[in-house]
């Protein structure tokens, strides 16, 4: 019996830490490439409750920041943070995020310009539990751009994130 409840602590604690630097990493990929974080940050709230509610109900498959030319609508670049869950706990309780390997990432994606703006996108398993403020959403085509990985990027014990940019 108590072996459960360490287990609902645990994966409370992991869900709670993981959206936190999932958010995290948004914020330096935005602050990095010279973009306004003025709407991220009004949004944190929404998207934090989204991305919980979803690694509670294990439906998060990843969040996406599009990257785009407000002209023509087209992506200039993108970056997936891919959700992993694993079913074993890990005995050492260790969680880390390694922000250095997204900065890293950037340096490597190139400069974006200056009137690029973003929309941050969720992609969740079918049949999901609906939350306020999020509905289902159409992704801009790779089309022309390359997928590279930066690595695993944040591990939580029972999930973690791996990222992934396109350039």
């Amino acid at each position: 019996m108590s072996q459960t409840a360490i287990r609902v602590n645990t994966y409370a604690h992991t869900v709670a830490y993981l959206s936190d630097k999932i958010l995290d990493s948004l914020k330096v990929v935005i602050y990095r490439a010279g973009l306004d974080l003025e709407s991220f940050m009004g949004s944190w709230a929404s998207t934090d409750r989204a991305i919980r509610a979803w690694l509670n109900s294990r439906h998060l498959e990843k969040v996406v920041l599009e990257i785009y030319n407000p002209t023509t609508g087209k992506l200039v670049t993108r970056w997936d943070l891919n959700i992993q869950f694993t079913d074993s706990y890990s005995d050492d309780g260790e969680f880390w995020a390694d922000s250095d390997a997204i900065k890293f990432a950037i340096k490597k994606c190139g400069e974006i310009p200056s009137n690029c703006e973003y929309d941050l996108k969720i992609l969740n398993k079918t049949g999901r539990p609906d939350v306020e403020g999020w509905s289902p959403c159409e992704f801009r085509s790779t089309e022309g751009l390359t997928k590279r990985s930066a690595g695993t990027t944040i591990d939580a014990g029972a999930a973690g994130a791996s990222a992934d940019y396109w350039s």
